[in-house]
């Protein structure tokens, strides 16, 4: 029988929450060794993921570029979507896990097999997925975690 996420995923997630302060982020993540670390709502529903990379301002091409604007007749008219510069600037001042996590992850079924979580993590390129069930985060599954299942089959 094909193993599933649930097999082989880990279900001892520390908890953070949206108000929690980014100290307490970057605690949780030095104290259990994670790379990133999903965030849950009160009712245990997975709201956002924050990462390494939601932390740190990562090389020169990576600041905070005002996009590039003209002035025309008193005001002022971006030329580029302003949506990038806003979304790395809340998270550059933020103060909460809600300020600086990416919202809605892609998440995945504890039933899915680990074929489809390696196609998932590979198509989407990341790390991690937290593990879903009814909408109630369960677990996460690492790139690491599928890799050892596919070589073990």
């Amino acid at each position: 029988m094909a193993l599933t996420v649930r097999d082989i995923m880990e279900t001892q997630v520390p908890p953070v929450y949206p108000d929690d302060p980014i100290e307490h982020v970057v605690r949780v993540l030095r104290d259990h060794e994670l790379p990133g670390v999903p965030v849950i709502n009160e009712g245990g529903r997975c709201v956002g993921i924050i990462t390494e990379a939601d932390l740190i301002l990562a090389g020169e091409t990576e600041d905070l570029h005002l996009p590039h604007y003209i002035e025309l007749f008193g005001g002022i008219v971006f030329l580029e979507s302003t949506k990038k510069f806003e979304e790395r600037l809340r998270k550059a001042i933020g103060a909460t896990a809600a300020d600086v996590m990416t919202e809605d992850p892609l998440t995945i079924d504890p039933e899915a097999s680990v074929a489809e979580a390696a196609r998932t993590i590979a198509r989407a390129k990341h790390n991690r997925l937290p593990v879903v069930e009814h909408g109630r985060l369960i677990g996460i599954v690492t790139r690491v975690d599928v890799l050892d299942a596919l070589t073990a089959e």
